[in-house]
């Protein structure tokens, strides 16, 4: 089964969690033990798995990846955004979880978050779930 999610960022750069979307993806699925496989299709966003329990880390995700490539620093792609398709490639756009009992395995203090580096914006993710 594919589908897809849609995600809203407010900010030209968050983190935003996808948790329950995932969850409800997963229930409509039907599908009990499998994978699921996220797909981020933008050059310019990316998905990963992180801490939970602090909302300061996700805000240090986007300082430390603001330092590895800052938004001015003399690129040369035109439309000023080359930062985010940097942090894009560094993050990834996929990843794939373990569904047992109909449900995502994550740890106790793991989230997937939808990242977004040239917001604010309507994205898509992709889902795909099986066996």
């Amino acid at each position: 089964m594919v589908g897809e999610i849609t995600v809203r960022s407010k900010t030209r750069e968050e983190l935003i969690n996808v948790d329950d979307e995932i969850r409800e993806f997963i229930g409509r699925s039907g599908v009990r033990e499998g994978t699921i496989t996220l797909f981020v299709p933008h050059t310019t966003a990316a998905v990963t798995i992180n801490e939970n329990a602090d909302p300061s880390v996700s805000k240090d995700i986007v300082y430390g990846l603001g330092k590895i490539a800052p938004r001015r620093d003399g690129y040369k792609h035109f439309e000023g955004n080359s930062d985010a398709h940097i942090k894009a490639s560094l993050v990834g756009q996929s990843c794939t979880l373990i569904v047992s009992n109909g449900n995502p395995l994550l740890g106790t203090w793991q989230s997937v978050y939808f990242c977004e580096f040239d917001g604010p914006r309507t994205r898509k993710m992709i889902l795909r779930i099986g066996p």
